[in-house]
């Protein structure tokens, strides 16, 4: 990951602001990602627009009270980042629309989105006209980082987890695992969960050679690009998610593919993003098939 010049400030960092959630931990994360990456930091919070919200008894003071939020939202969060990072760039925008609609489309001119999590149960978080994270997830045109928990910074040595399946839709979840371990001068634990079928007879010995083989296949190639970072290869049998949140406890990050674009509410997300989204606790990335 190279550092942007001057004169190309690059796609920038986007951190979908909460006027609901008075933390700074998704804006820290965002904002010394965006610098340590050299990229601007674009701050959004999306509202209704006016023909969405209007209520005839209030003549659009509802709607007015949500833009002042917003401007509020932005500037705490503007103020954070740049105490924190003094040169970086920071701009913020307010969009006139749903929440994660707004965000896929910034999503198409961005290099990361960054996202907090307000913690919402699981059919909230799906079926919420409001909610972001499993819709953004799921439809993002770039990787979507949901910060739901602090980057445990104090493990030494620091490590990254990446989750692979042998599917080819988790190719770029592999190059971005690579990058951003290399980023932060981390080492990169490789795993593959799968479970022994309930049913029918199975060559156990056969088929774990097999996936080990497949495995490493899956690095083939990355470790020429970054020679720094220390990889570790893991065959573990086990649910992907249960095995990948034990794995990532003291993580920096959790990584893994996403298939498919996602339907209205983002339900084919995919059973492992979703279910990290609710059960890991360190950042989740959840990377597209074909970045944009």
């Amino acid at each position: 990951m190279t550092s942007a010049s001057s004169d190309d400030p690059g796609r920038p960092v986007v951190l979908g602001v909460d006027a609901h959630d008075t933390g700074s931990m998704p804006t820290v994360w965002a904002a010394d990602e965006a610098a340590r990456r050299g990229l601007p930091l674009r701050l959004v919070h999306a509202v209704p627009s006016l023909y969405r919200e209007f209520r005839p008894s209030d003549e659009g003071h509802y709607h007015k009270m949500l833009r002042e939020r917003a401007d509020q939202a932005l500037d705490r969060a503007a103020a954070t980042a740049r105490e924190r990072h003094p040169g970086l760039s920071v701009a913020t925008f307010v969009a006139e629309d749903v929440p994660a609609p707004a965000l896929c489309r910034e999503s198409r001119h961005a290099e990361l989105v960054v996202l907090g999590s307000r913690r919402l149960s699981r059919a909230a978080e799906a079926l919420s006209a409001y909610s972001v994270i499993v819709p953004v997830s799921a439809q993002a045109h770039c990787p979507v980082v949901v910060v739901r928990d602090p980057e445990h910074t104090t493990q030494d040595p620091p490590y990254v987890v990446l989750g692979v399946d042998g599917n080819p839709s988790s190719e770029p979840a592999v190059d971005f695992a690579f990058a951003f371990a290399d980023e932060r001068r981390a080492a990169l634990r490789v795993l593959w969960a799968w479970q022994r079928p309930l049913v029918g007879n199975l060559d156990e010995p056969a088929t774990e050679q097999l996936l080990r083989r497949m495995l490493f296949e899956s690095t083939t190639g990355r470790h020429e690009r970054h020679p720094d970072v220390s990889v570790t290869h893991e065959l573990v049998h086990g649910h992907p998610v249960e095995e990948l949140a034990r794995a990532a406890e003291h993580a920096l990050a959790v990584v893994v593919g996403r298939r498919g674009n996602g339907g209205f509410t983002g339900m084919r997300l995919g059973s492992v993003p979703h279910g990290l989204l609710r059960r890991a606790h360190c950042p989740i990335v959840t990377v597209p098939a074909h970045p944009q």
